[in-house]
């Protein structure tokens, strides 16, 4: 029973990414503790069997579930992350059908992929930090795919808000005060463009994402308010701005392990998805995700009252030898020629993408991080001097440098030497 917990608040905000797995060995390495998040009762939950009961409906909610402050940074207000039962599918049976077509995928992908060639031509004889740049490229392919083209600065700066509004979530002080202003700024600029297309603006492109969701009705026949669809889109926009966090992983990985760029070149199509799964397994993002106990719960034997905080452990999920061989060395093999379960590899949620909470963009996520990573191979940058270490303290967190490359003109040899040791 839930009895009386110390508070773990600031132990989650010292020890960032170790905190729940810190917090299931100081309990024995139990799949359920108890605690307080926030002055609210708390249960962390770690294991395959918690992942079935986080992403049932019956026994789990989201709304309520998460506070004020990531709401208006993450996700925004009246977003599908904070709906259930039928509002919920009517929502998400929308962005499936917009994110989880091959034709969605791989349209965007394309754009993704001639962005990164027009790219690199422009960073040749240079260094650049590849997050950032990552981060703009990405911008500019996916406002071009939703319908809102965003030529040069215009994608920097959708990319830095939408960096700005993952970057400072989870912090206090400046870095949240950024993440509410761009929330603020691109929440209004879409609210903008849905009221252009229901005012039928003769300039916008027909039957591109922005007009599906500006023009959506729900079941009782009526239009999201402009609001909602604005956030609607930006959680289209923003989470596709953020597979800049894995791509930069995806670099740090090559150059900790320099074999996988010939894997990338030659494995073809089963390396690079395999490498990707790997990389969105190894690297730390998403601590854990967060629900309410619709009602009284069992679970590990132990009862959790109804309206407690669920924490479902993604980080420890993904590192517990129990659950991976050698979890702490990258090894993309373990996913070549085959795709894991739904409650096996949880960085974008568990179970049905179409109907439950798990990402809808986790296609495109992975399409993603596939294409730049073998891009990067084929590129083969080198990497000076710099500071690589990746804080666990800090969430979300990343290389520290944002990782720079350096691009030589197209007439250097591919045998050059390329990653630099670092001291």
């Amino acid at each position: 029973m839930s009895g009386h917990h110390i508070d773990s608040t600031l132990s989650l905000l010292a020890h960032g990414y170790a905190w729940a797995p810190d917090l299931r060995r100081a309990h024995d390495g139990a799949p359920l503790v108890h605690t307080r998040l926030m002055g609210r009762p708390a249960a962390l939950l770690h294991g395959p069997e918690a992942v079935s009961l986080f992403y049932d409906e019956s026994r789990v909610e989201r709304h309520g579930a998460l506070p004020s402050p990531v709401l208006d940074t993450l996700f925004g207000r009246g977003a599908v992350h904070t709906l259930d039962g039928a509002r919920h599918r009517e929502r998400k049976e929308l962005l499936a059908s917009l994110l989880m077509s091959p034709e969605a995928v791989g349209g965007l992908a394309a754009r993704v992929e001639s962005g990164w060639r027009e790219a690199v031509t422009g960073w040749e004889g240079r260094a650049v930090v590849l997050f950032d740049e990552v981060a703009t490229l990405l911008a500019g392919a996916v406002c071009d795919w939703v319908g809102l083209p965003a030529p040069g600065d215009a994608a920097r700066g959708i990319a830095e808000d939408c960096v700005a509004m993952v970057d400072g979530f989870a912090t206090a002080g400046p870095c949240h005060v950024r993440a509410r202003r761009a929330r603020h700024r691109q929440e209004h600029d879409l609210m903008a463009a849905v009221n252009r297309v229901r005012a039928q603006d003769p300039h916008l492109v027909p039957g591109t994402v922005l007009e599906t969701v500006a023009l959506h009705r729900g079941p009782d026949s009526a239009l999201l308010d402009p609001h909602t669809a604005a956030v609607e889109l930006l959680n289209i926009i923003r989470p596709t701005i953020a597979v800049a966090w894995y791509v930069t992983f995806a670099a740090h990985a090559l150059h900790r392990h320099p074999d996988q760029r010939d894997h990338l070149r030659t494995g073809g199509p089963a390396h690079a998805r395999a490498f990707a799964h790997e990389v969105r397994r190894f690297y730390p993002f998403v601590p854990f995700v967060a629900g309410l106990a619709a009602r009284d719960v069992t679970f590990a034997g132990d009862q959790i009252p109804a309206g407690t905080l669920l924490l479902l452990d993604v980080y420890g999920h993904q590192h517990d030898p129990a659950l991976w061989e050698r979890p702490y060395h990258f090894a993309p093999e373990r996913f070549l020629h085959r795709e894991p379960g739904p409650g096996e590899l949880i960085p974008q949620g568990g179970g049905d993408a179409r109907t439950g909470h798990r990402c809808p963009g986790e296609d495109i996520t992975l399409a993603l991080l596939a294409a730049l990573a073998s891009a990067l191979a084929r590129t083969d940058p080198a990497v000076p001097q710099q500071d690589l270490s990746i804080p666990l303290k800090r969430i979300p967190t990343r290389p520290r440098s944002g990782f720079v490359i350096e691009i030589a003109s197209q007439t250097r040899s591919h045998h050059a030497p390329r990653f630099q040791p670092q001291a």
